[in-house]
């Protein structure tokens, strides 16, 4: 499912309007977008959350001429499903 088909499908369940849902979509987005960037967690009970995770800078090796490169350090975001989705998955 990409992004629009879920804009359908949440105009669809809901009975609103595409454009609302896609308002609303973007929304919640750029919410958890906005609470990563500043360090924070987002976690939706039963559904899953989403944090950051730092990870230092290492060595690495370029495969077509194996010479060692370095690769910067960077934040990483990190999705836990929750019990529920977990659960709603692996029946």
């Amino acid at each position: 499912m990409n992004k629009s088909e879920l804009i359908d499908a949440m105009a669809a369940a809901s009975g609103i309007t595409k454009a609302a849902a896609k308002l609303a979509l973007e929304s919640f987005l750029g919410s958890v977008e906005g609470t990563l960037q500043k360090g924070g967690r987002v976690s939706l009970v039963g559904f899953g959350s989403w944090s950051i995770s730092k990870r230092a800078a290492r060595d690495g090796r370029n495969p077509q001429t194996g010479k060692t490169i370095k690769i910067a350090a960077k934040n990483v975001v990190k999705f836990k499903a929750g019990a529920e989705l977990d659960g709603a998955v692996n029946k």
